[in-house]
């Protein structure tokens, strides 16, 4: 073996991984495991600490190097586990000089066992081309890294920093080469990707960026959007959605809850009725988008009637796929200091907020049923249509290739081809 790289947490984190990989390789790294963690809950850390655990009792020669938004929010937490050997920021952990930096001080007896720099220093990011998926089908670009709002129960902004956006041209020039090397499928990704362009000269938006890459590279077959935060979502992003069928109508809307209040408390920028007439006003431009969202369940301060502004906006929006997340106090947070609700209550409401979205994604497979739908084909029978809905195949096909199919049925979680 020579790097392994196990990761918690969200999509760009997991692209993220392909480069961490790659530049630990580079470094001279071997016999190693680097876990990229994720800061989002304290559960995401827990497993963190017990996937570390696992690792050198299973691999007790092994290198053990942690990295990711809890290694830059709370770095402490991993220098004081003695199975972990090397602690790297989230910075250090996508460039080649900050896995020099690590290799070269595993060789001096006295260096410091954590290389996490101030996040909040971090003024650039750097593309970062990643191949996602086996077989050449999708590949994710990061646009932009950061964050610069400061939601009441967040902690990503002091993991990954202010927000910092990859130069128009740069994005155009990866995604020229991506489709060149044979991949389908280009996926935008970043923390906030709405937020794009606000640090570039001449402050383009993301609708710009994605015109320019639909005009610009017209062999691109299928462009898709990563989580987007729908208050921000501007014109040209709109028109994009309404005049190319090359990007893809699925949105992942970051909500976080249905209730005005709470969104408030939240300090989100958006309110109920905003999230519902984004949908409203994209379904107009594009009929067969459908969108999934994040929901947090159990917000301190949420009552009942609350929470139910939250079950009933998965119909009033016409959400298909939700990930629920019960909500967890971050140290340093504000929403740590608000009365909290019982572990018994956050739990229960995330339960029928995971049932809604399951009977919600029910519905979608059901009218999904006799569609012809065009499969973008990933590895062996398995293969997603433009709504990025699952699709096993009735027999293997190449990856790569797109297939008109029918939908014969579905099983719950995917359809069935015929």
């Amino acid at each position: 073996m020579s790097v392994e790289v196990v990761t918690f947490g969200c999509r760009l984190n997991a692209a993220e991984s392909e480069v961490i990989r790659r530049e630990a390789e580079g470094a001279g790294f071997s016999d190693t495991v680097v876990v990229n963690t994720c800061a989002v809950t304290a559960e995401a850390v827990r497993q963190a600490r017990q996937t570390i655990r696992a690792l050198r009792r299973d691999r007790p020669h092994a290198k053990i190097v942690v990295t990711g938004c809890a290694a830059q929010t709370e770095p402490q937490t991993f220098v004081a586990m003695a199975e972990a050997d090397q602690v790297l920021g989230n910075a250090e952990k996508l460039s080649a000089a900050g896995w020099a930096q690590a290799r070269a001080s595993l060789d001096v007896q006295a260096a410091p066992k954590a290389i996490v720099n101030d996040i909040m220093a971090v003024r650039e990011t750097a593309a970062h081309l990643v191949d996602a998926f086996t077989g050449k089908t999708r590949a994710f670009v990061q646009v932009q890294n950061g964050c610069n709002h400061r939601c009441t129960f967040c902690i990503i902004p002091f993991g990954r920093g202010n927000s910092r956006s990859v130069p128009m041209g740069a994005v155009v020039d990866d995604v020229c080469r991506i489709v060149a090397n044979g991949y389908c499928e280009i996926v935008l990704t970043g923390v906030d990707i709405t937020s794009y362009g606000a640090d570039l000269p001449g402050a383009p938006k993301l609708g710009q960026l994605v015109k320019q890459i639909l005009k610009h590279v017209p062999e691109l077959k299928r462009l898709r959007l990563s989580s987007i935060d729908s208050v921000e979502a501007d014109r040209d992003l709109l028109d994009a959605f309404a005049t190319d069928a090359r990007l893809m109508p699925q949105l992942h809307l970051s909500l976080q809850s249905g209730d005005d209040l709470i969104l408030k408390r939240m300090k989100r920028r958006h309110l109920r009725a905003d999230a519902i007439a984004f949908c409203n006003a994209v379904r107009r431009l594009r009929p067969d988008t459908i969108f999934g969202a994040d929901l947090i369940a159990g917000f301190p301060t949420e009552t009942e009637a609350m929470f139910q502004h939250s079950l009933d906006l998965v119909e009033e929006c016409g959400l298909t796929q939700l990930h629920v997340f019960p909500f967890s106090p971050r140290p340093g947070t504000p929403a740590e200091r608000m009365p909290q609700l019982s572990r018994e209550i956050v739990k229960e409401r995330a339960r029928r907020l995971r049932e809604r979205g399951a009977l919600a994604l029910t519905q979608h497979l059901d009218g999904e049923v006799g569609a012809i739908r065009r499969v973008l084909i990933e590895s062996g029978n398995v293969g997603r249509t433009e709504q990025f809905t699952q699709v096993l195949l009735a027999a293997p096909a190449e990856a790569g290739q797109i297939l008109d199919l029918k939908m014969a049925a579905h099983d719950g979680r995917q359809l069935l081809a015929a």
